[in-house]
């Protein structure tokens, strides 16, 4: 079996540690023989972007969410004008690429495993409770070594390959080129269309040999 690929939901690092963590992460996925892959990191695309994490996902058994801290607020108004007007402070928020990829891996139904940066607020598929398990951490390689960190990783790890051993099982079998059929397999695949075509350009063959073998008679 081919070694599972897995999307990596994760924006632009944007500091040495952020990137330190994302590398600490793919390499760890790698001797769990995951292959991870990221729009933009490790794919490129001509595409559109929401087009070329389409095509990813497709390929793809399980989501890995990493949400960093991408925006920053030392002080904000939550709901302002409203009766639940609520004052922020010192506010991080991860990238909303997190939001959007992780709920079209949702959709398709892959594994979802969701590792939050401590800070970082929990909104959406980043919050705790719903079909996937939720880990707040602090970005560093001590975090990748915990029995919490490892156990859920396993956990994850076999629903993916699982998943990928369904994808396996249902794909259609391979084409095979004519040179490979038999003559009844080649009529057998072919459409009623075809057929006729081929029976017509038979007959136009046989009346115009027969039409030569009239003009030209064959020598004594």
């Amino acid at each position: 079996m081919a070694t599972p690929k897995v999307f990596l939901s994760i924006g632009a690092t944007a500091n040495t540690q952020q990137e330190e963590f994302v590398s600490l992460i793919e390499q760890r996925l790698k001797t769990e023989e995951l292959s991870p892959h990221t729009v933009g990191r490790t794919e490129f695309s001509s595409d559109s972007p929401l087009v070329a994490v389409k095509k990813l996902i497709n390929e793809c058994s399980g989501i890995l969410v990493i949400a960093l801290e991408r925006t920053f607020f030392e002080t904000g108004v939550e709901k302002r004008g409203g009766p639940h007007q609520a004052n922020l402070a010192n506010t991080k928020y991860a990238t909303p690429w997190n939001q959007i990829e992780s709920s079209m891996a949702y959709i398709k139904g892959l594994p979802i495993l969701v590792i939050v940066e401590e800070g970082v607020r929990a909104e959406g598929l980043l919050e705790k409770g719903y079909d996937w398990y939720v880990m707040t951490v602090a970005p560093n390689a001590q975090s990748l070594t915990t029995q919490e960190f490892n156990g859920v990783l396993s956990d994850w790890k076999k629903k993916v390959v699982e998943f990928a051993n369904t994808k396996t099982a249902t794909l259609p079998p391979p084409k095979m080129s004519p040179g490979e059929l038999t003559i009844g397999e080649l009529v057998s695949n072919m459409r009623p269309a075809q057929l006729w075509a081929i029976l017509a350009a038979l007959a136009a063959l046989m009346a115009g040999i027969f039409i030569i073998g009239q003009h030209f008679p064959a020598k004594p």
